[in-house]
C-alpha cells in the first residue's frame, strides 16, 4: 500500500507553476532543480507570460496539458494561488507544494490568503505543503523541488524544518562534510500536511535511518506525539527546537504563525516520546553521526583516553556540564594499564597516555578499557604530536571497534596532520569529530537516547487498581462551583476533590463567627490556623487572610478580627462568609515540595514538580512530565529536579517517602486525565517527612470544558479502562476481556510459546518459536491512539493466563486497519474469538475507523469461515493466490 503522502517524494508526474529565466527568482531555480536531477517522470512548466522556459513549452495552464498532474509546485505570487489551486483541483492533482510567501504570517490578508488556500486543497482532497516554504526533495528519486541553490546529496538522513532559511543552511553544511539525505522537507506555514504525518512516512520508509528535525511550533499535540513515539521505537529523532525564551517564542511565532508553548514541557514530550533534543544547528549532525552508528549504550559509564592532559581536561569539563558519569578506575582496570603505560600517566580517568603515544599504546589501552565491564562508553583523543602517527591509530581503532559492541567516540584534534586518521575512521562508520567538546556531546546525545528510550516504553494506565478514587465525588464539587459562575474552588472544596482521590489533607471546619471558631480550634487542639473562607478569594495570603501558629482562645478571637479587617481592606468588594479553622501542622523533619497540575497552551495538561513554600519562586527548580504517569515517571519527575537531592537523608534528617510523593502525583496524574475541567491545581506546599506527604494548602481553579471524547484534552491518550470488561462463559468461567498493558509482556511471551506450530504460522505466517524481544516490546508498548491490542484472560488465584488476543494497528492511509486474532488451542470453539472481534470491532468503529483489514493463508479454512460469519468480505489476493484478503465495512 502507497503511503498517503507518496504523491510529495515519488510522483509520476509534475507541473510548475511560475517556470522562468528570470535570474535570482524563485522560479528559474526551481525549473533548473526540476530539469537537473535524475527525475524520470515528465515534467511540465506553466507560465502565461513565457511560451518557453530553458528550452521546454511553457503552457499557460495546467488545462492545456491534457495528462494526469500528480504533484503541482507553486511559485507564483500569493494574490493568485487560490485560483491556480482551483485549478489544480479541476485537473486531477493529488498533492501540492506551495513555495509562495505571503500567507499566514502577522497580517490579515495574509490570514484570508491561506483560509482560502485551506478550504480549496480540502474541497478538492489535495494535500498540501508549505505556503512559505522551501520545498521538497528527495535525492533517490532524483526530485529536487526545492529552490536551494546547490546539488543535495543522496544518503539516509531526513532532514524536516518549519524554516526554509535553516534547511539552506544545513544543506549547505552536509555537503561540505559529505552526509547525504534520504528526504528534506520544508513546511512553512504548515497550512496542511503537519510534522506527525510527515514522521509516520519516514519511519516506514526504508531509505530513511535518522529524522531530523527543526520545529517553532507544533499545531497538533497528539497527532505529533503518536507519531514521535511511533518513529522513536524504530529510528533515532533529532529535534532541534527554538522559542526556549521569549524573544525566540515571539520571532518562532512571528514567522509560522505556530504557537510553541512552554520550553520545559517541549522537554517533556521528546523524553516520554523517545527523541533527543539538541540546541544548536551542530548538534543535529553530532547526534545524527553518533546514532546513525546503530550502537547503543548498556550503562551510563564513560571512559576518556588521551594523548594530551589539556584535551583531556577540556573533555572532562563538558561532561561535568552535561552530567555525564566519569567512571573512576577498578583496582583491576589500573593495575593492568600500569603495565602497559608509562609510571608518569594519569592514574585516573581521563586515562592521560602521555604525549608520546604510540599506536601500539593505544591499543593496548583501547582493549583493557573494552575488557572492563564498567565501562560502557569510550572517547578517544587524538592530538597531533612529535610521536604520532594518526592513520596507524585510526586503524587500530577501527580494528577493536568491530569486534566490540561498546560505543567508541573518536577526537582528533587538528587539522592535515590527521586529516587521513579522521577520514579512515568515518570511511569506517566510527564517529569522528575534531574538538573534545563534541566527541562529549555526542557520548551525551547516546546517553540521553538512551534515557529516553526506557521512558518511550512507559504506557501507564490513569488508574492504578489498588486505588480506589472517588471520581464522581470530585466531579460534583467542580460542577457545583462551575454552576455559581465560579471559577475557583474554596479551600474546602479542593480539600474535598484532594480526598476523593485519597491525596492526604490537613482536615479544615468552616467557622461563621469568633465563638464558633473557638470551639473548633478546642476541639482541635492548639496550636491551629485560621485562613478567610471566600469564594471570590483565590489568593488569601495576598489579602491578609491567614495566620498561623494561633496557641490560645484570645489569639483565636484577635486573629479573626485581623483577617476579617485585613481582607476588607484589601478586598473590599469580597464576599466573607467567616475562617477555616485547622490544625497546624509541625514537623521539624519535614520538607516542602509542590506538586500541581496546568495546562500547557500546546499539549494540554501537565504535572508540576518543583521545591515548595517560599522556595518556590526563588529556585525556579520546576519539572514537568506529560500525564498519564505511572510510577516509573513519577521517579523520573522528581529525581530531574535538584529539590529531589534535598529529599533524601542528609545530616540528622530521615530521607523522605518518596513513596508518598510517587502516590500524590500518580493521583494527580488520575485528575488530570478525568476532569478537564481543572484548569491549575497546585498544592503548595506537600509537606513530606519519613513517613507521609501531606497537603497544607490548594488552589483550583476551573473552567467549562465540552468535549466529544473521553480524554479528547489529552496530548497522550490513556490506558482505554472504558474497555476493560468481565463477562461469564457459559461454563461458569470468568473471562476479563482488557486492552493490553507493558507488564503483560510476560503472559504475552507464555500465551505465543504455548501456541501449537500450525496456530503459530496461521498467525504470524512464519515459524517461529516465541516471540523475539523486539516484537514483544512493540506488541506490548502499543499508542492507544492508533492501534489496539485486546487480552482475553482468565485468572486462578493471583495467577493470570491469556486465552486469546485480537489486535488492529491503524494502516497509513488512517482510515483503515489491519486486524489479527488468535486463541490458545485448548479454548477453540468456546467463543473467545467472537467475543474478542466484537470488542474490537467497536473500539475500531469509535475511533472512526472505515475499514477493518487483513490476511488470511488459503489453508486456514477455520478463520475464512469465521470472517464470513462476522460480515467480512472475502477475495483471493490477485498477487498471491495463497492468500485471501478480508474486508470489513464498520461505518455502514
Amino acid at each position: 500500500m502507497k503511503h498517503y503522502l507518496h504523491s510529495f517524494f515519488s510522483p509520476s508526474s509534475i507541473a510548475l507553476f511560475g517556470a522562468s529565466e528570470r535570474e535570482s527568482s524563485i522560479g528559474k531555480t526551481v525549473s533548473l532543480n526540476l530539469t537537473s536531477g535524475k527525475f524520470k517522470g515528465p515534467i511540465y512548466f506553466i507560465n502565461p507570460r513565457h511560451a518557453e522556459v530553458l528550452g521546454r513549452r511553457c503552457f499557460n495552464s495546467i488545462s492545456e496539458i491534457y495528462k494526469p498532474v500528480e504533484l503541482a509546485i507553486i511559485a507564483a505570487p500569493a494574490s493568485i494561488t487560490n485560483q491556480l489551486m482551483e485549478e489544480c483541483g479541476k485537473s486531477g492533482v493529488k498533492a501540492a507544494i506551495i513555495l509562495s510567501a505571503g500567507f499566514g504570517e502577522a497580517n490579515e490578508e495574509g490570514k484570508k490568503l491561506e483560509d482560502a488556500v485551506q478550504q480549496t486543497a480540502k474541497r478538492y482532497k489535495i494535500r498540501l505543503i508549505g505556503p512559505n516554504c522551501l520545498g521538497v526533495a528527495r535525492p533517490v528519486t532524483g526530485l529536487n523541488a526545492t529552490f536551494h541553490c546547490g546539488e543535495i546529496n543522496q544518503g539516509s538522513l531526513a532532514l524536516v524544518s518549519q524554516s526554509g532559511a535553516l534547511c539552506t543552511s544545513i544543506l549547505d553544511w552536509a555537503k561540505s562534510r559529505k552526509l547525504g539525505f534520504s528526504a528534506v522537507v520544508s513546511i512553512g506555514c504548515a497550512a496542511d500536511v503537519q510534522f506527525g504525518e510527515l514522521l509516520d512516512y519516514l519511519t516506514y520508509d526504508s531509505r530513511t535511518k535518522s529524522i531530523l528535525l527543526y520545529i517553532e511550533g507544533i499545531n497538533h499535540a497528539r497527532s505529533f506525539i503518536s507519531e514521535l513515539k511511533r518513529a522513536s521505537r524504530v529510528k533515532p529523532v533529532l529535534v532541534l527546537k527554538v522559542g526556549r525564551h521569549n524573544k525566540g517564542t515571539m520571532a518562532a511565532q512571528m514567522h509560522t504563525g505556530v504557537t510553541s508553548g512552554e520550553d520545559d514541557v517541549f522537554n517533556a514530550v521528546l523524553r516520554q516520546a523517545g527523541a533527543v533534543r539538541g540546541y544548536r544547528v551542530f548538534d543535529l549532525f553530532v547526534g545524527a553521526t553518533v546514532l546513525s552508528t546503530n550502537k547503543r549504550l548498556e550503562g551510563e559509564n564513560l571512559a576518556i583516553i588521551t594523548n594530551g592532559g589539556g584535551p583531556g581536561a577540556i573533555a572532562a569539563d563538558r561532561a561535568t556540564d552535561l552530567n555525564l558519569n566519569l567512571i573512576s578506575l577498578s583496582d583491576d582496570t589500573e593495575k593492568q594499564l600500569n603495565q602497559v603505560l608509562p609510571a608518569n600517566w594519569s592514574k585516573d580517568n581521563p586515562i592521560d597516555i602521555i604525549g608520546d603515544a604510540t599506536p601500539e599504546r593505544y591499543q593496548q589501552v583501547l582493549s583493557l578499557c573494552l575488557k572492563d565491564k564498567t565501562m560502557h562508553g569510550i572517547v578517544i583523543i587524538l592530538s597531533p604530536q612529535s610521536m604520532t602517527q594518526p592513520l596507524q591509530v585510526a586503524k587500530e581503532i577501527v580494528e577493536a571497534s568491530k569486534k566490540s559492541s561498546k560505543v567508541i567516540i573518536c577526537c582528533f584534534m587538528g587539522g592535515e596532520m590527521v586529516a587521513e586518521g579522521r577520514t579512515y575512521l568515518e570511511d569506517n562508520q566510527v564517529p569522528t569529530f575534531t574538538t573534545p567538546e563534541a566527541a562529549i556531546e555526542a557520548f551525551s546525545y547516546l546517553r540521553n537516547f538512551t534515557r529516553n528510550q526506557r521512558l518511550l516504553l512507559q504506557a501507564p494506565d490513569p488508574l492504578q487498581k489498588e486505588e480506589k478514587v472517588n471520581t464522581e465525588a470530585a466531579k460534583s464539587v467542580i460542577e457545583h462551583a462551575l454552576s455559581e459562575g465560579r471559577t475557583v474552588l474554596t479551600d474546602l472544596e479542593s480539600m474535598a476533590v484532594l480526598d476523593s482521590y485519597n491525596i492526604s489533607t490537613t482536615h479544615a471546619s468552616l467557622a461563621h463567627d469568633i465563638n464558633e471558631a473557638i470551639q473548633i480550634a478546642k476541639t482541635i487542639g492548639y496550636p491551629v490556623v485560621m485562613k478567610v473562607y471566600s469564594k471570590t478569594i483565590s489568593h488569601k495570603s495576598d489579602v491578609g487572610g491567614v495566620r498561623l501558629g494561633i496557641s490560645n482562645d484570645e489569639a483565636v478571637k484577635n486573629a479573626y478580627h485581623d483577617i476579617i479587617d485585613s481582607v476588607s481592606k484589601y478586598f473590599p468588594e469580597a464576599e466573607i462568609s467567616g475562617v477555616t479553622v485547622e490544625a497546624m501542622y509541625i514537623k521539624k523533619r519535614s520538607r516542602e515540595v509542590l506538586v500541581g497540575i496546568s495546562n500547557d497552551t500546546v499539549f494540554g495538561p501537565i504535572i508540576t514538580f518543583a521545591a515548595g513554600g517560599i522556595a518556590t519562586e526563588i529556585m525556579g527548580d520546576r519539572e514537568v512530565a506529560i500525564p498519564p504517569l505511572n510510577k516509573t515517571l513519577a521517579r523520573e519527575l522528581m529525581n530531574n529536579t535538584r529539590i529531589a537531592k534535598m529529599l533524601g537523608a542528609f545530616r540528622q534528617l530521615p530521607g523522605c517517602n518518596m513513596g508518598a510523593i510517587e502516590h500524590v502525583l500518580l493521583r494527580l496524574s488520575e485528575m488530570a486525565c478525568e476532569l478537564p475541567w481543572i484548569k491549575e491545581l497546585q498544592i503548595n506546599p506537600l509537606v513530606v517527612d519519613e513517613y507521609d506527604a501531606i497537603a497544607l494548602d490548594a488552589k483550583i481553579f476551573i473552567e467549562a470544558h465540552s468535549q466529544t471524547g473521553r480524554y479528547d484534552h489529552m496530548a497522550i491518550h490513556p490506558y482505554p479502562m472504558e474497555l476493560a470488561k468481565t463477562e461469564e462463559l457459559s461454563s461458569g468461567v470468568l473471562l476479563e476481556i482488557r486492552p493490553i498493558r507493558p507488564e503483560d509482556a510476560n503472559l504475552e511471551r507464555q500465551f505465543v510459546s504455548t501456541l501449537s506450530p500450525t496456530a503459530k504460522y496461521f498467525r504470524f505466517m512464519q515459524s517461529i518459536k516465541e516471540l523475539p524481544q523486539s516484537m514483544l516490546v512493540r506488541f506490548t508498548q502499543i499508542d492507544y491512539d492508533l492501534e489496539m491490542a485486546l487480552l482475553a484472560v482468565i485468572s486462578s488465584g493471583k495467577m493470570e493466563r491469556e486465552i486469546g488476543v485480537a489486535r488492529y494497528i491503524t494502516n497509513i492511509d488512517k482510515v483503515s486497519c489491519e486486524f489479527a486474532v488468535v486463541v490458545a488451542d485448548d479454548w477453540h470453539r468456546k467463543g473467545i474469538a467472537v467475543r474478542l472481534m466484537n470488542a474490537l470491532i467497536e473500539s475500531a468503529k469509535a475511533k472512526g475507523l472505515e475499514r477493518m483489514e487483513g490476511m488470511v493463508l488459503a489453508e486456514n479454512t477455520g478463520m475464512l469461515g469465521f470472517c464470513e460469519s462476522l460480515g467480512f468480505e472475502i477475495k483471493r489476493d490477485p498477487e498471491d493466490r495463497s492468500i485471501f484478503n478480508v474486508v470489513k465495512y464498520l461505518q455502514q
